[in-house]
């Protein structure tokens, strides 16, 4: 049998492709050239391939090499939150949880809930997950995260989730724009406004379903932008409009930096969840007890994140 990479083989990796040149990789992991090299054959010789060939003096990789990489950054990330997590438990940490919020970077809410977590449950952690904000649901599976706030309805098998609290969508615009005053708008009202979105990916309980498709009215699509705070901004500037949670836009509503209107004469309200793995779903799982708590903590401030 033969002898399997370390965690060496798996730094070195990573170092040659952050720098391109073994010298510059060398200088980065704090050991020689002649033994960076060294260590680069014997990980070829163990895998029984090429990892890098060298080109005017760089260092390009192969495809070996870049599928090595992507395992190297999830192994030594798990093993970095590992060692992280042991130093907080010597802190009295029991447990890490590990939370990130679908699409929004808009953590006011985070010190009350933090505070109301402390006061109920001892030596649990809360980590937040940035990062994952793009794509939560795989973030779970992968186990990068263990919970995910999320809107709307899911069902993907392994997942469970705890129900947290339904939030308006709203119309955004600047306080200048023409429709500002509006208690509500509909889908005629926006033809041809330039309309920033996060994602024009038809979701079936929100505004492309239910304000769009029903009226065959569009706005004109102007750009799109991942990060729902940047649109803010942008509508702020009066570079277009916007449909956000009500929730993440509070702030801005209040600075009068934007004006919104209700989305419909009826309103959308979308539910938001603590999702997490079916696995971590009984009454002694840290994970499931920081959703429950979650929960509990939307149902006592009436409206969810909306109160802060």
């Amino acid at each position: 049998m033969k002898p399997r990479l370390d965690l060496r083989h798996l730094q070195l990796i990573q170092a040659i492709i952050e720098t391109g040149r073994i010298t510059d990789a060398a200088e980065q992991l704090g050991v020689t050239p002649s033994a960076l090299s060294h260590r680069l054959r014997e990980a070829e010789r163990r895998l029984d391939v090429q990892l890098f060939t060298r080109v005017h003096k760089r260092l390009r990789r192969t495809p070996a090499a870049d599928y090595m990489a992507v395992v190297a950054e999830r192994i030594l990330s798990d093993l970095g939150r590992a060692e992280e997590d042991v130093r907080r438990m010597n802190a009295g940490v029991q447990h890490v949880v590990r939370l990130a919020v679908e699409a929004y970077s808009n953590y006011r809410w985070l010190p009350d809930f933090v505070k109301f977590l402390k006061s109920r449950r001892k030596g649990i952690d809360l980590q937040i997950m940035a990062g994952a904000r793009k794509d939560p649901l795989t973030s779970i599976m992968n186990r990068n995260i263990d919970i995910a706030i999320v809107s709307g309805e899911h069902n993907q098998i392994g997942l469970s989730s705890v129900p947290l609290f339904e939030d308006p969508l709203y119309f955004i615009m600047p306080p200048s724009h023409r429709l500002a005053g509006r208690e509500f708008i509909v889908g005629d009202d926006i033809v041809g406004e330039a309309f920033i979105t996060y994602t024009k990916v038809p979701e079936p309980d929100k505004e492309f379903a239910r304000l769009f498709r029903p009226t065959d009215t569009y706005p004109k699509w102007s750009t799109t932008v991942e990060l729902p705070e940047a649109i803010v901004e942008l509508v702020a500037s009066g570079l277009g409009t916007s449909v956000l949670a009500g929730w993440a836009i509070q702030t801005a509503l209040s600075e009068k930096r934007i004006v919104g209107a209700q989305v419909t004469e009826e309103g959308i309200n979308v539910p938001w969840k603590a999702v997490l793995r079916t696995e971590d779903m009984s009454k002694e799982d840290p994970n499931y007890q920081v959703a429950e708590l979650l929960a509990e903590w939307c149902e006592q401030s009436a409206a969810g994140f909306n109160t802060v």
